[in-house]
Formats: C-alpha cells, structure tokens, sequence
C-alpha cells in the first residue's frame, strides 16, 4: 500500500510510545490470557470480508467514542490489530491517552495473521 510521508511520519510517532507484538506473540498472549482482547480497529467492509477469530470489531473511527462500554477496565490486556499495523498503532497510543495501561499493536496486523495461517472467520 502506498501511503503519503505525513501519514508514515505520524504512525512512526506513535510506535514509539506503543508496543508492538508479532503474530506468534498475539497467539501467545491470548492462550496464555483468556481475558486478553483482541480488537479489530479496521473498516466495517473489512471486518465483514473477513477477521481473526475471536476478535472484536471497533473501527479507527469509532473506537475512542466504544472502548469505554467494550472494555471499561482500563488495564485489560487490548491487542490491537489492522490490516497492515499502522492504523492499530495509532488507535493503541490514543488508548493510551484515554488511560489504557495495557495495550499492544500486532505488527502486520490482518495480512501478517493470513500469511502465517492464523485462524480467521470468513462470511
């Protein structure tokens, strides 16, 4: 995907502040964490194509206004994710901002999952 210099420089600013996880640490931490949850922060259109089983849907637009009646406690563990990982990490800093304490981007998001066969719900 072709993304403009601005829009790079501020997702580089926000993972500096947010942790990142791989795949294999996404599948990890929910194994070893049942209360631990996964969010999808892409598109509706997305999200109906197809996304990681288990997840839950909030939107980039939607989630600063949701996450509060989703996930009130503010130190749940929240592994966010997207489809390539930058819009998941800017998500996670404003989570951040909103007092979340435990929050994490899955570097690669959606594509990185597929390529690595995770397990996905498709329509």
């Amino acid at each position: 995907m072709d993304h403009s210099p601005a829009f790079l420089k501020i997702v580089d600013d926000a993972k500096r502040r947010v942790r990142e996880v791989t795949v294999d640490q996404t599948r990890e931490r929910m194994r070893t964490n049942p209360d631990a949850v996964l969010v999808d922060t892409r598109e509706d259109r997305e999200w109906d194509a197809g996304h990681i089983r288990g997840a839950v849907h909030l939107g980039k637009g939607v989630i600063e206004r949701d996450i509060e009646k989703k996930i009130p406690e503010k130190d749940t563990e929240i592994i966010l994710y997207c489809g390539g990982g930058f819009r998941s990490a800017l998500a996670g800093d404003t989570l951040q901002q909103m007092g979340y304490t435990n929050v994490f981007s899955m570097a690669g998001g959606w594509r990185a999952w597929n390529a690595e066969g995770g397990p996905v719900t498709k329509p």
